[in-house]
């Protein structure tokens, strides 16, 4: 718990209604925190598997004959659902936000506070850093992932900025990248910073088009009357949430043709979005943005 303290613990593990000899999916399981309590509901005849792919994650050292953990992209999630002869899981949750221990952690670049270098990956062994992206995408693309991804609207701005800069001298730091947000900003500077970090946090990871591939796969391996919960921080993933558990909300470009033209799959238990107590937000302060909404499949 340590590691990461699962955001609105309670409401997911009370959205799941865990069968105690069904069959779960934790697909970000990060610290552990929700996955601990969902084996708490299990029998001895019930399932656990979680995927994550930091490797830092203490799930991996885990020892129960009911908990399965795979170091993976939860993108991988059919496949890893295949190789272990399961076709369908009793429900599924996803808290789409990255944990405590990672922002903390200085030299994996995701929080503007610490002087160190851009990197930003969930998995450190591939991909691109952030720094590449900083260093190779033309002006126009940089400005759309900071309007995009992060509603930064002095997004052109900035890219202009940032490429103007790096003719001179790389920017591979945290530090060399906020004395270029700085003067941009009389107030709020943390709050812009934040959307940058964001916006590049999820080009790096290619978060939208994992987000994408996820719900049409939960859509496919969750059983009739499983459960999916998801656990959503910016407007962006809950948008698409909404839009593959409502295919009644109006497409506005984020939905595409994956979500097999609005057919009705999914009802909802939460008609609208469920958000943390004030007092979970007192106590972590973190938790204040999420969203979490619960589906019932048909």
């Amino acid at each position: 718990m340590t590691y990461h303290v699962p955001v609105l613990a309670d409401e997911c593990i009370s959205g799941l209604a865990i069968e105690s000899n069904g069959t779960y999916l934790d697909v970000t399981a990060g610290g552990g925190g929700h996955s601990r309590l969902i084996l708490d509901q299990l029998g001895e005849d019930g399932r656990l598997i979680a995927i994550d792919q930091d490797p830092d994650s203490p799930c991996a050292d885990w020892e129960d004959p009911r908990f399965t953990f795979i170091h993976s992209n939860f993108s991988h999630m059919a496949q890893w659902l295949d190789y272990y002869g399961i076709d369908k899981v009793d429900g599924i949750l996803a808290d789409l936000g990255v944990s405590s221990h990672q922002i903390d952690e200085a030299q994996r670049g995701f929080a503007h506070k610490f002087d160190t270098t851009l990197d930003m990956r969930m998995n450190q062994a591939s991909g691109m850093t952030a720094a590449d992206v900083i260093a190779s995408y033309e002006e126009e693309r940089l400005a759309k992932i900071f309007w995009q991804y992060g509603d930064y609207k002095k997004a052109r701005v900035l890219a202009r900025s940032i490429v103007q800069q790096r003719d001179h001298s790389p920017i591979t730091t945290s530090t060399q990248l906020n004395a270029l947000v700085e003067p941009l900003h009389h107030r709020h500077v943390k709050k812009e910073l934040s959307r940058i970090y964001q916006a590049l946090r999820i080009e790096v990871n290619g978060e939208m088009e994992v987000l994408d591939d996820f719900l049409a796969k939960a859509t496919q391996r969750i059983r009739t009357g499983g459960r999916l919960v998801v656990i959503s921080y910016h407007s962006l993933e809950d948008r698409k949430v909404k839009q593959c558990l409502r295919p009644d909300i109006s497409d506005d470009g984020f939905a595409g043709s994956i979500y097999e033209n609005k057919v009705e799959h999914w009802k909802l238990i939460t008609r609208k979005a469920i958000k943390p107590s004030q007092e979970e937000q007192e106590q972590n302060p973190r938790s204040r943005s999420a969203r979490l909404r619960i589906a019932k499949r048909l």
